[in-house]
């Protein structure tokens, strides 16, 4: 129970930081892929406009401008526009070749760049990228000017900004995640402490219990052996076996809870069989009937004593508190999971009482108040049978119906 607590602090604690830190970086890293793509883009609008054909576009003094001291030094932009690469390749409207500007750089040859100019005509596009490239379409008066940009300085700091996140990002992660191990081994401690205390207090009053109680029993008997019929005896003997059912229950779950019991391979389906035709007649005697729907053939590995104890509790829990007639007993094959459910009439249950069903001694008011014979305590020997057998078991209201499910895994 307690291992299922801290893999939920360690989500609860985990998820927010993980989703806002994911956020965050994509966030970050989007603005940062707008701002460059619409940086180039400008710069690119900026070199078409100067370029003129038999010109080259003049960019030593494009943007130059004086600062608030006059020391002529240029703004960021104009700086990073003047180092920036370009070409340019204008083709006539007849597919003349009129000019390439390879920037005197020994990168793209005039070739390429002409092939690659005619190949972005004959897309359609007036602009994108090209590997390394970006590149706009322009048309002027009798020709068409396709510019490009060289991205590669760029595109490697955007490489390397992204692989930086990352690292960070998951250095981070798996600082935190180590962080919140140590932080919810602290939060548990304590109460996994509380709950060995709790458990081992139970198991040791049930076992003091039943000395005193074997030994009222006997004394009532020969009393009442001596003394005859009396009333005050009888409310002796009565409360004596309610203590006793109690104690036994207590045993129950302790064993359930604590003891290590033998597993062995267990035709379920013949177990549960045989758990619903013994209570049938209890069912019976209130009015009531058990419609059955159970597979044949599962099985599975557990303790055949702790198995037929939780079938017979969800049973006689809904043949007590069953509103209606008919109650529903099923099991199934789910994938690698067998499923038991047994589901009832019922009044509708609060969901704030409804997630206490399985806590020791919890009774809901309105449908336990009068039974004298349950302590709070079947439910929960339910719940530790079925964890202790590797499954679960859970609970659900809706449409006037109250439905257990308990699951366990199938023998392979």
């Amino acid at each position: 129970m307690f291992k299922r607590s801290r893999r939920k602090i360690i989500l609860s604690i985990m998820a927010p930081f993980v989703l806002l830190f994911i956020i965050s970086l994509c966030a970050i890293l989007f603005s940062s892929y707008h701002d460059l793509q619409r940086d180039h883009t400008d710069m690119l609008g900026k070199y078409t406009q100067s370029w003129s054909l038999g010109q080259p576009a003049g960019r030593d003094d494009a943007g130059i401008g004086m600062d608030a001291k006059g020391s002529g030094r240029q703004p960021r932009d104009s700086r990073n526009y003047a180092l920036s690469t370009f070409y340019s390749v204008a083709i006539a409207d007849d597919g003349t070749v009129l000019s390439v500007d390879d920037g005197n750089r020994s990168f793209y040859s005039e070739d390429d760049l002409t092939a690659l100019a005619q190949e972005i005509l004959s897309s359609g596009k007036s602009s994108g990228k090209e590997g390394d490239l970006t590149y706009q379409v322009i048309d002027r008066d009798g020709y068409t000017l396709i510019a490009f940009m060289d991205n590669t300085v760029s595109d490697n700091s955007w490489n390397t900004l992204l692989r930086n996140f990352l690292i960070i990002g998951c250095v981070s992660i798996v600082i935190v995640f180590l962080f919140s191990l140590w932080l919810s081994a602290r939060i548990i401690r304590p109460l996994e402490e509380n709950d060995r205390k709790q458990k081992q207090f139970i198991s040791d009053a049930s076992h003091e219990l039943k000395t005193p109680v074997a030994a009222i029993s006997a004394n009532a008997e020969l009393l009442s052996r001596e003394l005859g019929p009396n009333d005050w005896l009888d409310n002796i003997q009565y409360e004596n076996e309610r203590m006793g059912g109690l104690v036994k229950q207590l045993l129950n779950l302790s064993r359930a809870e604590n003891a290590e019991t033998p597993m062995e391979p267990t035709d379920f389906s013949r177990l549960v069989t045989g758990e619903e035709l013994a209570l049938e007649s209890l069912a019976f005697e209130q009015g009531k009937t058990i419609l059955c729907d159970i597979e044949d053939g599962i099985h599975v590995t557990g303790n055949p004593q702790q198995l037929t104890q939780l079938v017979s509790i969800l049973l006689d829990n809904a043949i007590r508190y069953s509103t209606g007639s008919e109650i529903s007993l099923s099991l199934k094959r789910q994938n690698r999971a067998v499923l038991l459910s047994v589901s009832n009439d019922s009044e509708e249950i609060p969901a704030d009482k409804l997630a206490h069903l399985f806590d020791r001694f919890y009774r809901v008011d309105e449908a336990r108040s009068g039974d004298e014979a349950h302590y709070g305590l079947g439910l929960s020997i339910a719940k530790a049978v079925a964890e202790k057998h590797g499954g679960a078991i859970s609970v659900k209201c809706e449409n006037g119906k109250v439905c257990f499910t308990a699951s366990l895994l199938q023998k392979n």
